[in-house]
């Protein structure tokens, strides 16, 4: 795969994931709401993070080759 549609498609995963979380704050501090926080609990937020951090590692990687 190519290393900077590597790190575009990693930063893109990290930044929805995130994104998706933190926009329910100023809404509900403590409580993004019943199903948001069964989403968070099933962990596909932290997967997707995951596989995000896969491929920012897999671009690095290919940089410095």
């Amino acid at each position: 795969m190519n290393k900077w549609l590597e790190l575009l498609i990693g930063l893109i995963l990290i930044i929805v994931a995130v994104l998706a979380i933190f926009l329910t704050l100023p809404y509900d501090f403590w409580d993004f709401g019943h199903a948001a926080w069964e989403f968070l609990k099933g962990g596909v937020v932290w997967f997707i993070i995951m596989i995000g951090l896969l491929f920012l590692m897999l671009g690095i990687s290919d940089l410095r080759e």
